[in-house]
């Protein structure tokens, strides 16, 4: 009985579409926070915050980034009376995975003074068996008069490439006096802030960036007013920015500007295709909001420039079919295969005639296989296009698409236009060697209901593979 209930709890994630975007929490670095007072009842009100989150440059495709925190605090004591206290905030927080990493070079300044401070331990709220370290220390506030507090340090991002997050807990501020005055929020990009790069609107798996942001040249800022930070529902209680990794982006940068450097040249038109697919492709499905809609229309663009100034290279033939096929494989857990699927068979059938040899555009076809098996079958002597061949059935010839896909438009297919299938009657041979092109490992198409238990198997292979691969 436990064996049947975990095999439909594992079915679920596959099937149902409302699972489509949920993902595996990976380990969660610390995230910043504000200090709270060390005194359980206090007179001193932070009156008004401003936190920079400085996302810094990175060209190493494997890191998640990293960002330097400046958080600058105005604390007032409304009372009568002088207070002491020792102000403190965590400095480590659990991943997820039993481990405590901490934030790295911690430095503290009261009033424009340095000061140093002191490691101590507190009980941690989720596991209070478990102490985790918090930094402390001394500040006297006197009657009527601000004092100023900054707090800078070091945070890692979190995350799967190519995405990643940040995160800031206003929470730990609720220990003040009254709510907090106001605070300005601020995630400064090393390169002009978009909804293309700060994902807006949708959550990624383990970050949805807080809403309410408004996009100013390098920055998104956020402003909030009298609030009282806490658990609460209405509470405003954490900020999340979801970003994709600098490295990524850097790369992507480099691609655009390598092809208005060389518009002639298809290897960086190819690079670029590559680089914007990297960014519209997630861990695990696509980006469905708007920027991610632009994102797809510019990498199939940059994919037909490539082939349309070299049509012979096998690879990037591959690599579009690889984006095309990962769009069309995805929404078929939500409606029938869209005109991609077919564009993507054409595509990799075409690098298959230029290169039957290549190892890239092999991996490639075998991922594309084991996405859609009814429509690429393996033969002894390569592959059969059985969908380009004869009109699929029981699949329509004039499709029909979700709402959300028809936006998303291409400069060679129409969405809903009748498909004229290519003729092949050949099988394809298959073989060995390759160059430039990357593809996630390959994922196997899911039936509904009973029919799916016997890819579960295989479709939970697959999945791990590519998060060995990505």
């Amino acid at each position: 009985m436990k064996h049947l209930i975990l095999i439909f709890s594992m079915l679920a994630l596959f099937i149902f579409p409302s699972a489509v975007h949920a993902d595996v929490a990976p380990p969660i670095n610390p995230p910043g926070y504000n200090p709270e007072p060390g005194a359980e009842s206090t007179q001193v009100r932070m009156m008004a915050e401003t936190v920079l989150v400085d996302v810094q440059k990175d060209f190493d495709l494997q890191s998640l980034g990293n960002a330097i925190v400046t958080a600058d605090f105005i604390m007032r004591n409304l009372g009568n009376d002088s207070e002491s206290m020792a102000v403190r905030f965590p400095i480590a927080a659990q991943n997820g995975r039993f481990e405590y990493p901490e934030i790295a070079d911690l430095k503290i300044s009261v009033d424009r003074k340095k000061i140093e401070h002191r490691r101590t331990s507190f009980p941690d709220e989720g596991d209070p068996s478990q102490m985790i370290p918090w930094a402390e220390f001394d500040i006297t506030f006197p009657p009527g008069q601000d004092v100023s507090i900054q707090v800078k340090y070091k945070l890692k991002g979190s995350g799967y490439a190519p995405y990643t997050a940040f995160y800031y807990i206003l929470e730990s501020g609720a220990g003040w006096k009254d709510t907090i005055g106001s605070a300005d929020i601020i995630l400064r990009l090393p390169y002009e802030a978009s909804p293309q790069n700060v994902v807006i609107g949708l959550q990624i798996g383990w970050a949805e960036t807080t809403s309410g942001g408004v996009f100013q040249g390098n920055e998104v800022r956020w402003h909030f007013d009298n609030f009282e930070p806490g658990p609460h529902e209405a509470a405003i209680h954490n900020m999340e920015f979801a970003l994709v990794a600098p490295s990524v982006w850097n790369n992507l940068l480099i691609a655009r500007a390598n092809v208005t450097k060389s518009p002639n040249d298809s290897e960086a038109w190819g690079q670029l295709g590559k680089a914007y697919k990297s960014v519209f492709l997630m861990h695990k499905y696509y980006r469905d909001d708007d920027a991610g809609k632009e994102l797809y229309k510019l990498a199939i663009e940059a994919y037909e420039k490539c082939l349309a100034l070299n049509p012979k290279d096998a690879q990037w033939h591959a690599g579009f079919a690889d984006l095309l096929a990962n769009h069309a494989f995805w929404n078929s857990f939500l409606t029938n295969p869209t005109m991609d699927v077919y564009r993507a068979f054409n595509e990799i059938h075409t690098a298959l005639e230029l290169a039957p040899k290549d190892a890239k555009v092999l991996e490639i076809a075998e991922s594309i296989y084991l996405m859609f098996p009814e429509g690429m079958i393996k033969t002894e002597n390569g592959y059969d296009f059985p969908w380009l061949t004869q009109t699929p059935t029981p699949l329509p010839v004039t499709l029909t698409i979700l709402p959300a896909e028809s936006t998303v438009a291409t400069s060679a297919v129409d969405e809903t236009a009748t498909f004229v299938p290519r003729i092949t009657n050949t099988p394809l041979p298959i073989s060995s060697p390759g160059k430039n092109e990357t593809t996630p490992a390959p994922k196997t198409t899911l039936p509904c209901g009973a029919a799916a238990l016997a890819p579960l198997t295989i479709s939970i292979w697959l999945v791990n593979k590519r998060k060995l691969l990505h």
